[in-house]
């Protein structure tokens, strides 16, 4: 693998004061001289030669840098803004380290359950290594997209759209764990690219238009049963720390059958999903 190496080239405001200081003496000797040719045809040439150098004179913008080849031999990198001046034999490659982002086209892919869901992803990421971006990759930028896009499809079928479990990732529950995990994977993916992934997250996430709102139905469904069976737990709970303290304080004793109506009585009023009418007994619990 190629990998980038730093080249410092000569600064380019001395070295363009002076090609132009000597193309205008050139150019005032040719006005001089112009009808004696030993003296107008070197000046000529050598204001071609001027010519030819200042072509070597090339800007650097900040967060920007250029891949200097010769004759298809990679010479190096220049990182340090401001005008520079190399041999005008080499050819100079733009390459941009600023930071770039984009989000990915709407991926119809399936869940880990095998249900169709819509999916897009915005990645943000940088050029670390020109060398890599440039010699190592055909279009480090098709390059970047196209990985991303695969990364993230590979995601959406090891996760389910959502779960009800605390213990299972999910998609849509999830978001800081997966989004840490596409990152991580998109890295892996454009690394040899010479290319940083600085951030990936979700930014669509829908089930497919076709089955959408059977889905819906059943994460309803799914989410009644979740929170049924929380508030079971709950009342179970509840009721076995009322018994408890009962018979800790010595309020009332109760035998077998008045602790099975009591349960009763507390779990359908914990349980139900309407409002309970109180009735007041004004004789013993025995009547």
């Amino acid at each position: 693998m190629i990998r980038e190496r730093e080249v410092r080239p000569v600064s380019g405001g001395p070295v363009a004061i002076l090609l132009v200081a000597l193309e205008l003496g050139l150019l005032a000797a040719i006005v001089t001289h112009v009808n004696n040719a030993w003296v107008a045809i070197p000046c000529v040439l050598g204001m071609l030669v001027v010519i030819a150098l200042l072509a070597g004179l090339f800007v650097v913008q900040p967060n920007e840098a250029k891949v200097l080849q010769l004759f298809g031999r990679y010479v190096g990198t220049v990182r340090e803004p401001g005008l520079r001046w190399a041999s005008p034999f080499y050819s100079k490659r733009k390459v941009s380290q600023r930071i770039r982002n984009f989000e990915s086209n709407r991926l119809k892919v399936n869940d880990h359950d095998g249900s169709p869901i819509e999916i897009a992803a915005v990645v943000v990421w940088r050029v670390v290594d020109t060398a890599e971006a440039v010699f190592e990759v055909d279009s480090f930028e098709n390059f970047v997209h196209v990985q991303s896009e695969s990364a993230l499809r590979n995601l959406a079928t090891h996760h389910t759209y959502d779960a009800h479990e605390d213990d299972k990732m999910s998609l849509r529950g999830n978001t800081q764990e997966v989004a840490e995990q596409l990152r991580k994977e998109i890295q892996d993916r454009v690394a040899k690219a010479g290319v940083e992934v600085t951030e990936a997250r979700i930014s669509h996430l829908a089930y497919a238009p076709e089955i959408a709102a059977a889905m819906l139905r059943r994460q309803q469904a799914g989410a009644v049963i979740a929170a049924r069976q929380r508030i079971v737990e709950g009342a179970v709970g509840m009721v076995d720390m009322a018994l408890d303290l009962l018979k800790q304080k010595h309020v009332v004793d109760l035998d077998e059958d008045r602790k099975a109506a009591m349960v009763s009585n507390l779990l359908v009023v914990l349980c139900g999903e309407h409002d309970t009418q109180p009735v007041v007994n004004t004789g013993t619990i025995y009547q």
